[in-house]
């Protein structure tokens, strides 16, 4: 048996809201035996000093769309590229992930088939090194929603109308399309469902606060879910949908941008988990419009129109006790790979609203509690005995907002490989 014994100058282990000084884990095979100050040493022990760095479980990335390599390509999708390309290009971000300290990333769904479900497969085999995905293969939605990528084409509407129908399996309309949907995913290994129950910013011809499921569709949803024992979340901005969502008895939900406090009371009280992915909506909250003038018209246009509600609903989330997420969402500004982005969205949010910063709750939120939403809390997201041994070292402090840009060892179930500081690597602006 291989053994394995870190040195740690700083330790968070997801479990406790502080960091330990000089705490020492030992690996054995591909899981953690022990944690202390001085642990164990058996024969043969390969031993890592990481006395400069902070050493955390491997982050977890719980919003994220593989898809494409390059963020300017996602709007060509839906007409250039093959599912040969799709799944090259979601094992791309799954390798990038891991290099970048995020051991596992929870794939959010696309609009063609499940070529995801192999790239998972062959990493979870052995074949090909990369995050741990957990995927849903389709997003849900109906014609000329916010999940129905052939809008792309809709100059076009003989070609939109045979793609619809044929190549996106995911979107379609009335009770049994969508009972049969969920039953599909869950036939072809989802691990989740996910559901576009709202209108978006990036899309031409719809709004944040639609309601894009009827009743009946969302009733036959929620119901066929609990049947096959899937669990469900759902992209979903304005109050309203949220609330009708919590009442079907939602999982969780994705984004809620313009929360207000009636609707944040009732998800603390379902115990709803919420990935509120900042960082693509970080420029709308700091009124940066440089950025903002980088994404396709109606997102920048809709991002003025609904600003102010951004902003108060950003400060309503933070000041809430929600069981929050940590989740990317990036098609746009920032690459899938790149998720340490989202934490200094979070930390440059709590200094404008607080003046002050609370590390521990990000952190909180991309390793034990998206472990959770992710359904892998019983083998990885805490330093515990008996765990995977997915660690992650970083080179800065926690209070800097580019922590999780700076990645300086990674190991996943015991295996090291190659880290990724992205603060030298990649440049940019969140």
């Amino acid at each position: 048996m291989k053994y394995t014994k870190i040195k740690c100058g700083k330790l968070y282990d997801g479990v406790h809201d502080q960091l330990f000084d000089n705490m020492e884990i030992l690996v054995e095979g591909r899981v953690i035996k022990e944690i202390g100050k001085t642990v164990a040493s058996p024969e043969g022990t390969e031993v890592i000093d990481l006395s400069d760095m902070t050493v955390t479980p491997g982050m977890i990335d719980a919003h994220v769309h593989t898809p494409f390599f390059d963020w300017h390509d996602v709007y060509l999708d839906t007409i250039y590229n093959s599912d040969g390309y799709r799944a090259l290009a979601a094992y791309h971000c799954a390798e990038r992930s891991l290099h970048a300290g995020f051991t596992t990333i929870r794939s959010i769904g696309w609009f063609k088939e499940s070529y995801e479900l192999d790239v998972k497969r062959a990493i979870n085999e052995g074949y090909l090194p990369g995050a741990r995905m957990v995927v849903a293969p389709h997003l849900l939605g109906t014609t000329g929603s916010h999940g129905d990528l052939t809008q792309s084409v809709r100059s076009n509407p003989d070609l939109m109308d045979w793609m619809e129908h044929v190549q996106y399996k995911g979107t379609g309309d009335g009770p049994e399309f969508f009972r049969a949907a969920v039953r599909r995913d869950k036939k072809i290994g989802a691990d989740f469902i996910k559901i576009m129950a709202t209108g978006g910013y990036a899309t031409p011809n719809d709004d944040p606060e639609d309601i894009q499921m009827s009743d009946s569709e969302l009733q036959a949803i929620f119901d066929t879910a609990k049947e096959v024992h899937i669990p469900v979340t759902a992209h979903v901005y304005g109050p309203a949908l949220m609330q009708k969502l919590v009442n079907f008895g939602i999982d969780g939900m994705e984004h809620g941008s313009m929360m207000d406090k009636e609707t944040a009371a009732m998800i603390e009280a379902a115990g709803t988990y919420l990935v509120p992915t900042f960082c693509p909506y970080q420029d709308c909250i700091e009124n940066d419009e440089e950025t903002m003038l980088k994404k396709a018209k109606p997102f920048h246009d809709k991002l003025h129109f609904y600003q102010d509600r951004m902003i108060e609903g950003r400060r309503i989330i933070l000041e809430s006790k929600i069981k929050l997420g940590y989740g990317t969402d990036f098609v746009t500004i920032h690459n899938n790979y790149e998720s340490g982005w989202e934490y200094a969205a979070w930390v440059r949010s709590m200094k404008m609203y607080f003046n002050d910063v609370d590390p521990f709750r990000i952190l909180k939120a991309a390793t034990k509690t998206n472990a959770e939403i992710c359904g892998v809390d019983k083998i990885t997201g805490t330093l515990e005995v008996g765990k995977c041994a997915d660690i992650s070292g970083w080179k800065r402090d926690i209070y800097d907002e580019n922590f999780l840009r700076s990645c300086g060892f990674v190991m996943k179930e015991g295996m090291l490989y190659k880290a990724e500081d992205q603060t030298e690597t990649i440049g940019g602006r969140i």
